[in-house]
C-alpha cells in the first residue's frame, strides 16, 4: 500500500499474509475444539435434543470494509463537524469575545486527538473521530466568523463562508473525478513529491509563525501580500492531489479486505484534509474582498 499525505493513513493497520488483513482472514483461535462433545452436567440433557440453538457457534467472521461503509462514516463525521460549525457560529455572533477562545481551543483539541490517534493508532477509534469533528467544527465556525467580521479585521458578510464551502466541496468532487478516471495515476515518485511538498509548507507556515513575533507580518505568508495569495494557491493545490493519496489509500485498504472499523480513520483522513483546504480557500478569498 502507498504511503498517503495524511498521517492518520499512514498508521492504519498494514496487511500481514495472503488472504487476511492485519490478522481479520485468519482462522478463531481454538476453532479445533468446536464441534468436540463436551460433558454435560448431571441431569440435564443436550439442547439439540429439544429443538434449541445448539450450545456452541463459532464467532462471526469480521465484514470487511466497503466504500458505502467509508462514504457512511465520512457522512457521519462531517455532519457531526458541520453541526458543531454551524452552533460556533451562532453562539460568537451572540457574543464576540468567543470567538478567540473557540479558534484557539478548537485548535489545540483538534491537533492533540489527531497526536493521539496517529501515534496511538486510534484512527479508526469513533469516539476520538467524532471528537475531533465537534472540536474543529467550533474551530471552523469561530474562525468563519472571525474572517467574516469587521471587528476582528474580516472583509465582512457571510457569502464568503459559502464561498469557500463550495469551493472546498468543488475541489474534493473534482479531485474525486480525476481519481476515478484515471486522468493522474497515483505512483511511488508522485506520492513522494506531494509528501515532500507537504513539509514544505509546513515548515514554512511554521517559520512565518515564529518571525511574526519578531517581524510585522513574519515573511509575509500570511499577510495578504502576492506572496501570500501565491502560498495560499500553492497550499491549495498540495491539499487538492493529497485527495488522490488518500482515494488510493482508502482503494488499497478496500482491496486488501482492512475490518470495517478501518473506514473510521479513512473518514478522520479525508475531514483532516477538508478542514485544511477550507481554510486555505477561506483565507484566499478573505485576500481578495480585502482588496
Amino acid at each position: 500500500m502507498r504511503t498517503s499525505s495524511n498521517p492518520v493513513f499512514r498508521r492504519l493497520p498494514r496487511q500481514e499474509g495472503v488472504g487476511g488483513y492485519a490478522n481479520f482472514g485468519s482462522g478463531v483461535a481454538g476453532a479445533g475444539q468446536f464441534g468436540q462433545q463436551q460433558q454435560q452436567p448431571y441431569g440435564q440433557y443436550p439442547p439439540q435434543q429439544y429443538g434449541e440453538v445448539p450450545q456452541y457457534q463459532a464467532p462471526p467472521a469480521t465484514r470487511s470494509m466497503t466504500i458505502d461503509d467509508v462514504v457512511t462514516k465520512t457522512g457521519i463525521t462531517l455532519a457531526v463537524l458541520a453541526v458543531s460549525a454551524v452552533l460556533s457560529y451562532a453562539l460568537t455572533n451572540a457574543n464576540t469575545a468567543l470567538a478567540p477562545a473557540f479558534v484557539i481551543g478548537g485548535g489545540l483539541v483538534g491537533l492533540v486527538l489527531v497526536l493521539v490517534a496517529t501515534f496511538g493508532n486510534k484512527m479508526d477509534n469513533p469516539a476520538i473521530v467524532l471528537a475531533y469533528a465537534v472540536a474543529e467544527g467550533l474551530f471552523l465556525g469561530a474562525l468563519s466568523f472571525m474572517f467574516t467580521n469587521i471587528e476582528f479585521g474580516g472583509a465582512g458578510g457571510s457569502a464568503l463562508i459559502g464561498q469557500a464551502v463550495l469551493g472546498t466541496f468543488g475541489v474534493f468532487a473534482g479531485m474525486l473525478v480525476v481519481y476515478k478516471t484515471g486522468a493522474i495515476r497515483v505512483t511511488p515518485r508522485f506520492t513522494r513529491m506531494i509528501v515532500g511538498a507537504l513539509i514544505g509548507v509546513v515548515v514554512l507556515a511554521l517559520g512565518n509563525l515564529v518571525a511574526s513575533f519578531f517581524i510585522d507580518g513574519g515573511l509575509g505568508l500570511r499577510d495578504g501580500g502576492p506572496i501570500a495569495i501565491i502560498f495560499s494557491l500553492v497550499c491549495i493545490a498540495i491539499a487538492a492531489f493529497s485527495f488522490l493519496l488518500d482515494f488510493d489509500a482508502a482503494d488499497q485498504l478496500i482491496r486488501a479486505q482492512a475490518p470495517e472499523k478501518a473506514a473510521w480513520g479513512v473518514a478522520f483522513g479525508l475531514t483532516i484534509t477538508l478542514v485544511w483546504l477550507y481554510v486555505e480557500i477561506l483565507r484566499l478569498l478573505s485576500y481578495f474582498q480585502n482588496d
